[in-house]
């Protein structure tokens, strides 16, 4: 029966990279065509929160763990409000998925968003030939059967240097976040007032692409937050006079959302700020530093970091192709406070004197460990003493 099934809506496909290197595969969504920077991801499990991350806009995702599809999907596991990747990538997808919270197939979710499904994939050598060669551009298809046809379209398809993709993500209305869910603003902010919620520390998120669990994390701490399109100004932030400002996670080039580095330059000094994966890049910007593409990124739930005050290491669970350079970074008040254990990068900055700190990872963990959910209690306590 299960061979049935997926022969009904099993369509060959090609994947072709921009150096010229092709594999096979077969669509498990129907006919389909996509671009994009192809990168990988090392987790076991967690694809709904995978594919619904606005970092991944801009990029189809390799999964090294061979079967994808086995527990369905859910309208909880959400990361934002639709699917941000261009394209799934598996070695074997499982079309009977056995959850009792599952209430869709895999190929069902994607099919609905018009992304791409690849199966059947030599996963291992595709991850093998990123880790060499380097995250790159990439096309598939199942129209297009000619390999050097698909190799031009990768090459023609935009890089991700100086690509300013939080446009494309971040909300265009502000929303305060209630309950778990998005509460709209009646009025727009001229006539917003923050509620009363005694004891409740009042946070601005400027979203450049923030995932729902940052959301959920905070407000579970006991903050009241106010969710900001990426292009608020620093003025408007002034105005809101919150208790502290978050910077989310987001896609593409940090050093090409200037817009960003101008707010966040103001509003260094005045309020806590707490940045997380780009907030960390636009931090590091902002007080000097440069940026540099990593070859082949950090994405996985299985990251090791390592605090340098107390010496502990954390599993971590990070999305990113971008990292802080260390040398650049001459602030003799700034302090490095994380470095990653696989390959030395800077994973986390400390300011001496001013109440700021960013850190490259996830502490919401979703998917992935709870190691670094400590971080959150740290921005808290840094408002109540503000």
């Amino acid at each position: 029966m299960f061979r049935d099934v997926m022969e009904t809506y099993s369509v060959e496909a090609l994947l072709a990279l921009e150096d010229g290197r092709v594999f096979k595969g077969r669509s498990f969504t129907g006919n389909a065509e996509a671009v994009g920077e192809i990168v990988f991801n090392t987790s076991m499990s967690g694809y709904q929160e995978i594919l619904t991350d606005p970092s991944y806009c801009g990029q189809m995702v390799t999964m090294t763990y061979p079967l994808m599809g086995n527990y369905g999907i859910n309208d909880q596991d959400i990361e934002s409000e639709r699917i941000q990747a261009r394209a799934f990538l598996v070695r074997e997808y499982q079309d009977l998925p056995s959850n009792w919270r599952s209430q869709k197939s895999l190929a069902s979710y994607l099919k609905e968003a018009n992304v791409p499904g690849i199966e059947g994939l030599d996963t291992r050598a595709l991850t093998k030939h990123i880790r060499e060669a380097g995250a790159m551009r990439a096309a598939l298809s199942t129209l297009d059967p000619d390999p050097e046809s698909l190799v031009e379209k990768a090459r023609r398809c935009s890089p991700m240097m100086g690509a300013d993709l939080v446009r494309e993500v971040t909300c265009r209305e502000p929303f305060l976040w209630k309950q778990g869910q998005r509460k709209e603003i009646k009025g727009g902010l001229s006539r917003f007032e923050w509620p009363e919620e005694q004891g409740k520390k009042r946070v601005v998120a400027l979203d450049y692409g923030v995932k729902y669990n940052i959301l959920r994390s905070m407000e579970k701490k006991g903050c009241t937050v106010l969710v900001l399109p990426a292009t608020t100004d620093s003025e408007t932030i002034d105005e809101l006079a919150p208790d502290g400002l978050f910077l989310s996670n987001g896609p593409g080039d940090p050093a090409a959302v200037t817009y960003a580095l101008e707010t966040i330059k103001c509003q260094i000094g005045k309020r806590p700020v707490f940045g997380i994966c780009l907030g960390h890049q636009l931090v590091g910007l902002a007080l000097g530093g440069k940026s540099f593409k990593l070859k082949f990124g950090h994405r996985g739930s299985n990251q090791p970091v390592k605090d340098l005050e107390t010496g502990k290491v954390e599993i971590t669970s990070q999305n990113h192709g971008f990292c802080v350079d260390i040398g650049s970074l001459k602030d003799p008040d700034l302090r490095v406070s994380h470095l990653n254990l696989n390959d030395g990068t800077l994973e986390g900055l400390v300011h001496k004197k001013l109440p700021l700190f960013s850190v490259q990872y996830h502490p919401e963990a979703s998917p992935g460990p709870h190691d670094a959910g400590h971080l959150f209690d740290r921005f808290i306590e840094m408002m109540k003493k503000k």
